[in-house]
C-alpha cells in the first residue's frame, strides 16, 4: 500500500496565519499530527474538536535533535502504511523544517511513500511584516545551529532563527562577533505576529545573551552594514576595495600596475611574512599576511579585467585541489601516517600534471626558487624514487670529497672549473641537511643573522675604544669577534 503524507503549514503564530486549504485539510484529519503542540494555532485547532497526537514526547527522550527528527519521520512513515497522515508543522513546510527535508530524501528513494504539501507562512514573512523589510534588497537567512557553515554576509540583511536560549545566543554571540562590531544594533524578535506574545528589542550585539525570554519562537534580524565605512570587513570587501583602486576613478598607481611589476612585490611581502614568523610577532604577523593576501586580490584582478579568471576561480581551483588530495579525508582511502600522506599527495600530484618521467616533476619545481630550496626539492624528489644515499654517512663523505676536489681546482685559476666545485660542495651540504630534516635556507639566514650580531658586537667595542676596524688587524679583530662568540653562548 502506497502510504500518503500531507504536511501542512501552520503559519508563524494565531489562527490569522492560517490559509483557507490548511484549514479545510486539518479539518479533514483524523487524527491530525503535530510535530509540536508549542504553537499558538494549536489552541484555535483544540477548539475546533479535532483529535490531535504531538511528537513533543519524541523530544523528552532524546538528547539531539537530528534524533527527534529521526524518529519522527520514522513514525510518520510507519503511520502512514496504515492509511494517509495529516501532519502539521510550524510556519512554512518549506523553511526550517528538518522533517520535511527528511521525508522528501526518503520519498526519491522510495515510491511507496506519497507527500503532499499544503504551504504556509513563515515566520520569516511575519518578521520581515513586523520589521517592514523587503527581501529584494537581499537577505540571508541562517539556522543558529549552523552558524559555523553558513557563513554571515554583512552586505546583506540577515535572519538567524532557532535562538532559543541564553546558552545558544551567547555561542552565537561570539562567532557574529568576527563580523560585526560589540555595539553593533541588532533587533531580537520573538513571536512574530503573534498577538500578545510578540516582544521586539533593538540592542547592541553585546547584549544578546542577557535576554532572559529568549524561547523557540525567537529570531534575530541584522541589518546589512553600511557602503561607506565598516565596523569589520570580510574577503569580498577586500575585492571590492581592489576592484574601485584599479577602476577609472580610482588609484593612479594601483591602475598602472601589470603582473610584471607587481613581482618584487609579492616576493618582498612573502620574506616579511618569513621575518615575522622568524621573529614570532603574532601581531607583525597578522599585518603581513594582510599584504600578502593583498598581492593575491591584486594579480587576480588584474586577470580577471583581462578576461582569465578572478579571485573565485582561485579559491575554487585551491578547494579542489585540496580535497583531490586528500582522499583520506574526503573520500574513502586510508591513510595513517604523515609520510603515506606525502607519498600520496605526489603520486595525485604527477597524475593532475599528466607527468610522464619523473624528470618532468624535477623540471616542474619554479625556476625562481632561491637555489638552496630548488636544490633540497631537486633531492627530495630524486630520493622518493630510491636516488639517494642509504644513510647520512654517506653524504657526509660527499661533503668531504667535493671540498676535496675544489682544493685541487682553485690552485689552477680555472675560474670556470672552481665555479662548478663549489656548486658541488654547496649542492652536498645541502644533501647533509636534508638527511637532518634542516631547511638549509633557513640555517644560512641564521647564520648570517649571526655573523651581523657578533659583526656589530665587535664594531660597538672597537668604537668604544677609540678604534675604527679599517685601523685594527686581524689579530685583534678577531679577539673580539671571539669575545662576541663567548657572550652569545653564555646568554
Amino acid at each position: 500500500m502506497r502510504g500518503k503524507i500531507t504536511v501542512v503549514g501552520l503559519g508563524p503564530g494565531g489562527k490569522q496565519y492560517l490559509t483557507v486549504e490548511a484549514l479545510e485539510i486539518i479539518k479533514k484529519a483524523k487524527p491530525l499530527y503535530l510535530r509540536t503542540e508549542r504553537h499558538p494555532v494549536v489552541d484555535f485547532i483544540k477548539d475546533l474538536g479535532i483529535e490531535i497526537i504531538s511528537f513533543d514526547y519524541v523530544y523528552d527522550k532524546n538528547e539531539k535533535f537530528e534524533d527527534v527528527y529521526d524518529e519522527i519521520v520514522d513514525k510518520l512513515i510507519m503511520i502512514s502504511k496504515k492509511g494517509s497522515v495529516v501532519y502539521a508543522v510550524p510556519g512554512s513546510p518549506f523553511v526550517a523544517e528538518n522533517t520535511v527535508q527528511k521525508l522528501i530524501e526518503i520519498a526519491k528513494e522510495n515510491n511507496d511513500i506519497q507527500l503532499e504539501f499544503i504551504p504556509g507562512v513563515s515566520f520569516i514573512e511575519a518578521i520581515l511584516n513586523e520589521l517592514k523589510c523587503d527581501p529584494v534588497n537581499g537577505l540571508k537567512i541562517i539556522d543558529s545551529f549552523q552558524i559555523n557553515f553558513q557563513k554571515p554576509d554583512i552586505d546583506v540583511d540577515i535572519i538567524i532563527t532557532q535562538v532559543y536560549n541564553r546558552f545558544v545566543a551567547s555561542e552565537l554571540k561570539l562567532k557574529l562577533m568576527e563580523y560585526y562590531d560589540d555595539e553593533y544594533i541588532i533587533t531580537v524578535i520573538r513571536g512574530a505576529g503573534i498577538k500578545g506574545k510578540q516582544k521586539i528589542v533593538h540592542i547592541p550585539l553585546y547584549e544578546l545573551d542577557r535576554i532572559e525570554w529568549l524561547d523557540h519562537l525567537t529570531s534575530i534580524f541584522i541589518p546589512k552594514t553600511s557602503n561607506n565605512i565598516k565596523e569589520k570587513y570580510g574577503m569580498d570587501n577586500l575585492v571590492s576595495i581592489m576592484d574601485r583602486l584599479r577602476s577609472k576613478d580610482g588609484c593612479p598607481w594601483d591602475r598602472k600596475q601589470t603582473h610584471e611589476t607587481l613581482r618584487p612585490y609579492l616576493i618582498e611581502e612573502a620574506y616579511e611574512v618569513l621575518e615575522a614568523l622568524d621573529a614570532k610577532n603574532m601581531e607583525l604577523l597578522e599585518e603581513e599576511l594582510g599584504d600578502l593576501l593583498l598581492q593575491i586580490v591584486f594579480h587576480s584582478q588584474i586577470a580577471s579585467e583581462n578576461g582569465y579568471f578572478d579571485i573565485n576561480d582561485v579559491i575554487e581551483s585551491i578547494c579542489r585541489k585540496l580535497i583531490n588530495r586528500h582522499p583520506h579525508v574526503f573520500g574513502d582511502l586510508k591513510v595513517d601516517t604523515a609520510e603515506k600522506v606525502l607519498k600520496n599527495w605526489e603520486d595525485i600530484k604527477r597524475e593532475e600534471k599528466k607527468e610522464k618521467s619523473y624528470t618532468e616533476s624535477l623540471m616542474r619545481i619554479p625556476k625562481q626558487l632561491p637555489a638552496l630550496m630548488k636544490s633540497y626539492k631537486v633531492q627530495e624528489k630524486a630520493a622518493k624514487v630510491g636516488f639517494d644515499w642509504d644513510n647520512i654517512d654517506g653524504a657526509m663523505l660527499k661533503v668531504k670529497e667535493e671540498l676535496e676536489e675544489l682544493h685541487k681546482v682553485y690552485k689552477s685559476g680555472n675560474v670556470v672549473a672552481t665555479e662548478e666545485e663549489i656548486g658541488d660542495l654547496i649542492f652536498a651540504v645541502v644533501n647533509v641537511a636534508r638527511f637532518l630534516k634542516i631547511r638549509p635556507e633557513l640555517a644560512l639566514n641564521n647564520t648570517i643573522n649571526k655573523f651581523i650580531r657578533r659583526f656589530n658586537y665587535m664594531e660597538e667595542k672597537a668604537r668604544k675604544s677609540g678604534l675604527d676596524l679599517k685601523e685594527m688587524t686581524l689579530e685583534e679583530m678577531d679577539k673580539l669577534w671571539n669575545e662576541a662568540k663567548r657572550l652569545e653562548k653564555r646568554q
